[in-house]
């Protein structure tokens, strides 16, 4: 299995995205394993009854892309998730292509700490998500 990189193979601006398409089926499964069935994701003609009139996805499936970032990509296999602060700006529905990006915007070498910026933008670049994460990155 491939490493990660490390804290001294990092730099300022390094960044990585991938995207995901929004399916119903993605959204009834997340619903499925966290439990969280809250009927504004589940249940269209409730949903269509709230402000977002209708379903929309669970906001922290959003966060798990930035998980599958810093844990597959960078700085990849070995990295130790730490923290998240975010702010959800807009909801991502069902059918939306969302662009998950992380860049590293502080390095603590003594500490083996990284700082990364954590965005979402939907198809039409509305940041939906928006945020800092802390990360470990894998020591060799």
């Amino acid at each position: 299995m491939p490493e990660g990189k490390t804290i001294d193979e990092m730099k300022i601006g390094d960044s990585a995205q991938i995207s995901k398409t929004i399916t119903e089926e993605i959204v009834n499964e997340f619903a499925r394993v966290t439990g969280d069935t809250n009927p504004v994701h589940t249940d269209q003609a409730y949903a269509e009854k709230t402000r977002f009139k209708g379903r929309i996805a669970h906001g922290v499936y959003s966060l798990g892309l930035f998980s599958t970032l810093l844990g597959n990509i960078l700085p990849g296999y070995g990295t130790i998730f730490l923290s998240q602060e975010v702010t959800f700006l807009a909801p991502v529905r069902i059918g939306d292509t969302i662009t998950a990006r992380v860049e590293v915007v502080e390095l603590l070498a003594e500490k083996n700490r990284a700082k990364f910026r954590t965005t979402c933008v939907n198809q039409d670049e509305t940041v939906v998500v928006d945020g800092f994460a802390w990360g470990m990155p894998p020591k060799k």
